[in-house]
């Protein structure tokens, strides 16, 4: 099986579509770029015009050795022969812009996100329908667990919306370019994480008809209906209709009165 059809992977044609975007993008001449999916090269050939250093996976061998006699320069350019989900991220600041394998975009971007060292700036090219799940509100009507998660971190947009013409072979389905900026302060405190992702989780997976009804488990209904009133939500909506600033400011009353016994480990067993 040809390793684009077994990864899902369309690729752009328009080498100046591609210069349009990075031009647009945060990517400069003092970054680390990992590009994730290089396939024939026609991002990373801008990238390497653009950025201090190129980080280029090919999983493929073909596309890979091809790479390799194109970018001679490993100073510039470095291609990884690998799968980048086996590969230990760097230590350093780095930025991502890519155009991933659509069937691995769950891993990548939780890998991006949810790592020791995340991404710093990341561009990803995906289906609408994952863009929807990984940012939520507003491109979606409602917010996705793991949306709420990476929303408490990052900045999350949609970068650019593509033709299907702009692909080689045409997608069957709509494509975004999606960017994940880190936020300089993030909205909760890097010690209290773990505990957010938990609490967040637990909120999430309960079998309850309101984010009232799950939350009065582990936190009193005073400190529910305080912070409703403050955010402006109402208490009978669903966990997915509660906005980032509403789950932090619920969990900022979680961590002062609520029963962290019954939340902790939920993110891990989820």
């Amino acid at each position: 099986m040809r390793t684009r059809i077994k990864y899902s992977q369309n690729f752009l044609k328009s080498t100046d579509l591609v210069r349009s975007l990075l031009e647009k993008s945060s990517i400069s001449d003092g970054d680390v770029v990992l590009e994730i999916g290089a396939g024939q090269g026609i991002i990373t050939k801008q990238l390497a015009n653009k950025a201090r250093k190129v980080i280029a996976f090919e999983i493929d061998d073909n596309l890979s050795r091809k790479l390799i006699e194109t970018f001679t320069n490993k100073d510039l350019v470095e291609v990884v022969n690998q799968d980048f989900l086996q590969y230990e991220l760097p230590k350093y600041d780095y930025k991502v812009f890519s155009n991933i394998p659509f069937n691995l975009t769950a891993n990548i971007i939780k890998k991006l996100t949810f790592s020791n060292n995340p991404s710093k700036d990341s561009y990803l090219i995906v289906q609408k329908e994952a863009a929807k799940k990984f940012i939520g509100k507003p491109i979606a009507t409602t917010n996705s667990l793991v949306s709420v998660l990476i929303q408490s971190r990052f900045e999350t947009s949609v970068f650019h919306e593509f033709r299907k013409d702009d692909f080689f072979p045409r997608p069957m389905v709509d494509t975004v370019m999606i960017r994940f900026q880190k936020l300089e302060t993030p909205k909760v405190l890097t010690q209290d994480i773990d505990l957010f992702y938990d609490f967040v989780t637990f909120g999430f997976n309960q079998f309850a008809p309101s984010i009232f009804k799950g939350l009065s488990k582990v936190l009193n209904a005073n400190a529910i209906n305080e912070v409703a009133n403050t955010k402006h939500f109402s208490i009978s909506v669903k966990p997915s209709q509660v906005d980032i600033s509403a789950w932090v400011a619920l969990f900022e009353k979680f961590k002062l009165v609520g029963n962290k016994s019954k939340v902790l480990g939920n993110y891990k067993r989820l």
